[in-house]
């Protein structure tokens, strides 16, 4: 595959002449070193949706087709080779963020900029380290791990307009008396008692939903399962694209496709749709048979979402740990002590044994 060359912006301190990357909870590009801020340009556009039908006519290529951009840095001109949309040059840690190549990757609309900084990731990893049961005393390093990375991930969002025709079955719940024989101090006695019955009908019907940004993971470097799990993301939040806010943070570029992506945000909305049904049909139960959907005006956008990630080693493996960087929200691998969750054990053998003899003895 052919590499992209790339010429990323130059990121140099108007203060002091050195690096400056995005401040976190700002739309401001910060120096580290003298504090000198500067407004990122054109932060203010706004977020564009773009129709999903005109999506076959753009002069794509396949994201697995795109070589790897050759950044050039702007501070020690050292070539770097990445498919990575944002780094830091390895020899002086210069920001490096990619300009997209037309006709290659859908470039991205919108970013949701960090807002968790350092400090503040580090406070969320303390607080989730002390609140984890029978966690071995090494977990505690994870909030000083020196892995600790700022990513940004792609996601797709939908929008959709849905017109579902259902069929199905209603169930009533009605009652009817049933007598039954017992045997009471030897002898037979007849009693009755109430008994729930369903009573089932044919139900059809349609119903309509509108959807609005689904979100999808565009990457597999994350399982889907875990991404799932830094949910719910403020999106209403997010702005329009501007690289400034990559300065400084590692940021990924798609490797699933928006066709791909569809796919699964059809599959999220149908279990929004068999509820609609289910709440539409009524009764005390509903069976839901076939569910023909129609879907108009559908929209995408490639969305960059903020990850704080940290990984720590324990007895031979790694662990990782990912932060939603909006809102704080931690989650992660963890080990467990072997010898904390033995001595648990053997301190409530020892109270129950307590109360046992402290029983007996009082008889």
């Amino acid at each position: 595959m052919s590499e992209t060359a790339v010429s990323p912006s130059s990121y140099q301190c108007g203060g002091c002449g050195a690096r400056v990357e995005h401040a976190p909870g700002t739309a401001a590009l910060h120096c580290p070193y003298c504090g000198h801020r500067q407004e990122i340009a054109g932060a203010g556009r706004q977020v564009r949706e773009h129709a999903y039908a005109e999506l076959a006519r753009l002069p794509r290529k396949p994201a697995a087709n795109v070589g790897a951009y050759t950044f050039v840095c702007p501070g020690c001109g050292a070539r770097t080779d990445s498919d990575a949309l944002a780094k830091r040059c390895q020899f002086c840690a210069t920001p490096l963020v990619a300009e997209h190549a037309a006709g290659e990757l859908i470039a991205p609309e919108a970013v949701l900029p960090f807002a968790v900084d350092r400090a503040g990731v580090r406070t969320a990893l303390g607080g989730w380290c002390r609140s984890r049961w029978f966690a071995p005393n090494s977990l505690k390093k994870v909030s000083e791990t020196e892995t600790l990375q700022g990513t940004y991930l792609p996601h797709w969002t939908f929008d959709a307009r849905t017109v579902s025709n259902y069929r199905g079955q209603r169930g009533d719940h009605y009652y009817v008396t049933e007598t039954y024989t017992e045997t009471v101090n030897g002898q037979q006695e007849t009693r009755t008692r109430q008994v729930r019955r369903t009573r089932w009908r044919s139900a059809a019907g349609t119903v309509r939903r509108d959807f609005d940004d689904v979100l999808v993971p565009a990457t597999t470097f994350l399982p889907a399962v875990q991404l799932d799990r830094l949910t719910p993301w403020p999106l209403a939040e997010a702005v329009a694209y501007h690289g400034d806010f990559l300065a400084g943070y590692h940021a990924l570029r798609y490797d699933t496709e928006p066709e791909a992506g569809l796919a699964t945000a059809k599959d999220r909305m149908s279990s929004v749709i068999e509820r609609d049904c289910r709440r539409d049909i009524g009764g005390d139960e509903q069976r839901v048979s076939s569910v023909d959907t129609s879907y108009s005006e559908v929209t995408y956008k490639l969305l960059l979402l903020p990850v704080w990630i940290a990984a720590y080693l324990h007895a031979g493996r790694s662990y990782q740990v990912l932060v939603n960087a909006r809102t704080g929200e931690v989650i992660g691998e963890r080990p467990y002590s072997a010898a904390k969750i033995t001595l648990a054990v053997l301190s409530i053998v020892a109270l129950v044994a307590a109360v046992v003899v402290a029983y007996l003895v009082s008889r």
